[in-house]
């Protein structure tokens, strides 16, 4: 925990070196359940998950054209933490960034979150076995928000109040990771440090259409993972594609692409699988190589986007998995050509990946 919390604190320290009246705090407490998605949860569901939030905000004021694109949104940084009442899972501390953006004027917040977690108990074989869900000790950790927000019910006070989903896996870096999905009331207070925080309006702003053409993208996208069978060991992943995007308007892109999947772990665990199991006759030279169409749809905020993708296994010969896969994550474009991201490619509720990628976009 105290390596978590410093991160925490040195994110605070240089967010408010920044010495900006914008800044805001937000607390709010929480109390939920835990979303069993395999059978093999139910025994960890033993109470009430119960925890925090603490937020650093920054309330834009317009400065930008991305402020008052997006409705004057917030961004930050969080340390959460999430007692989930069951002895297998421990307790969970994260820390991480953040987006708030409001509508119904600025009543309605829905909260984007992303991070790092640390588990108090992950999976260990002589221990702590029954924990299925954190098969290692650091994972990912995503929070999405949707709330009555009242920032200025009393001079700078504030209060908010309404239901978050939390999520937790380390995209199968390591074996076991079932993950843990909670939804969760939450009551908390906010303090503006700002008195009257003045958002600029730009009556100069010419309207400027944001289509473009069609542009090509090439993606590496790469990382470790292990395949269900517990310590069989951690092997790379090199996911290659191919995409076409159009930008539609300020806000909104859509993808159309193919993609290579060269995953080592599954080709160790068809070796596996065909010695285990002789009787569903599947050969150890079978291909472990996949090939996935999809379509994607990106969200545009400043040079950081979201990305959102579902594709079809168009070859699969080893086909434990559904055909039918998604990714989500976040892009970030270094150049109007060159950008970086981070995703989580799953089955479902099952992670197969956290994907680390660099792309050329033409």
């Amino acid at each position: 925990m105290r390596k978590i919390y410093l991160l925490f604190l040195l994110f605070s320290f240089s967010l408010f070196g920044q010495n900006n009246a914008s800044f805001a705090v937000e607390a709010s407490v929480f109390r939920g359940n835990i979303l069993p998605h395999t059978e093999d949860m139910y025994h960890l569901v033993n109470g009430h998950p119960k925890g925090f939030v603490v937020s650093l905000l920054n309330r834009t004021d317009g400065s930008k054209e991305w402020h008052r694109a997006y409705n004057y949104p917030d961004y930050g940084g969080y340390f959460l933490y999430q007692d989930f009442k069951s002895q297998p899972l421990g307790q969970n501390y994260a820390v991480g960034a953040l987006y708030n953006f409001y509508f119904l004027k600025r009543h309605l917040q829905l909260k984007l979150s992303q991070g790092i977690a640390l588990t108090t108990n992950p999976y260990d074989k002589a221990e702590n076995s029954k924990n299925k869900a954190f098969g290692s000790k650091f994972m990912g950790n995503t929070n999405i928000g949707l709330a009555y927000d009242n920032q200025n019910l009393f001079k700078n006070i504030g209060l908010q109040a309404g239901i978050l989903f939390t999520h937790y896996s380390n995209g199968r870096v390591k074996s076991p990771n079932s993950g843990i999905n909670t939804y969760v009331l939450n009551l908390g207070v906010s303090y503006n440090f700002a008195e009257d925080l003045m958002q600029e309006v730009d009556t100069t702003t010419v309207q400027q259409s944001y289509k473009e053409p069609i542009h090509y993208n090439f993606v590496l996208r790469t990382g470790v993972n292990e395949n269900p069978i517990i310590n069989s060991g951690q092997f790379p992943f090199y996911h290659i594609g191919f995409y076409a995007d159009k930008r539609l308007n300020r806000k909104s892109a859509l993808q159309f692409g193919a993609e290579l999947f060269l995953t080592k772990s599954i080709q160790e665990y068809i070796k596996y699988y065909s010695v285990a199991y002789p009787e569903d006759n599947i050969s150890a030279n079978t291909d472990y190589k996949r090939v996935g169409v999809f379509i994607g749809h990106e969200l545009l905020i400043n040079r950081i986007s979201l990305e959102a993708q579902v594709g079809y296994y168009a070859y699969q010969p080893f086909k434990k998995d559904i055909p039918i896969y998604d990714r989500v994550g976040i892009k970030y474009y270094f150049t109007k050509k060159i950008f970086g991201g981070f995703t989580i490619k799953t089955h479902l509720f099952l992670a197969e990946a956290l994907e680390f990628g660099i792309g050329y976009r033409l």
